[in-house]
């Protein structure tokens, strides 16, 4: 297994092309048994993303080449990083906005940051009761206003990759229109 991701990577790290402190790591939450969910990182991206290392906001703007790998674990791993990110970064938001994953691959994109991140705390609602994911896709329930500017957010809109506010479960943010935009739960019911 390790000749064949050596091989697939060149000998460089799968997110930001390093060369040295390689290691194999499984993108959660599957194992390393199965070559596909495990890539090949320096140690500088493999410290950062278990936590043993402080996070380097810098570093990660790797991703915007890294995000097309053809190899699903990598997309994968992008996706989680550009999630984690995407709180307080806007750049890594913009990238998870363009980033497209098929159903199968967000599935794992998702439970693998739901295992990194899960924390106490309120849960995110939509008007149904229905309970609202990072990354999860909603339709506005009615016209909205956006204050600070002319902009309506029309009934029907559908907003891709919401993000969760965390100390907030009535707040989520999204992008309508190009402009990202904090939206009450309320409003809102997940889409399919």
């Amino acid at each position: 297994m390790e000749q064949t991701i050596a091989a697939r990577s060149q000998g460089q790290c799968e997110l930001c092309t390093g060369k040295e402190n390689l290691r194999l790591v499984a993108v959660p939450p599957r194992d390393a048994t199965d070559a596909d969910a495990v890539v090949h990182l320096c140690s500088l991206c493999a410290d950062q993303l278990d936590g043993s290392q402080p996070l380097d906001v810098h570093h990660w703007h790797c991703l915007n080449d890294s995000m097309w790998s053809p190899t699903p674990a990598v997309q994968v791993l992008a996706w989680q990083q550009l999630s984690r990110l995407a709180s307080s970064e806007s750049w890594a938001q913009d990238l998870l906005d363009m980033l497209y994953l098929d159903d199968a691959l967000l599935a794992w994109a998702k439970a693998g940051s739901a295992s990194n991140d899960e924390q106490p705390g309120e849960v995110h609602r939509d008007c149904n009761g229905v309970e609202l994911l990072e990354g999860d896709s909603v339709t506005l329930i009615k016209d909205l206003n956006v204050k600070g500017s002319s902009l309506v957010a029309k009934r029907g809109t559908h907003v891709r990759n919401i993000h969760l506010d965390p100390d907030n479960a009535a707040h989520i943010e999204g992008r309508v229109d190009g402009q990202r935009i904090v939206i009450l739960t309320q409003f809102v019911k997940k889409s399919g």
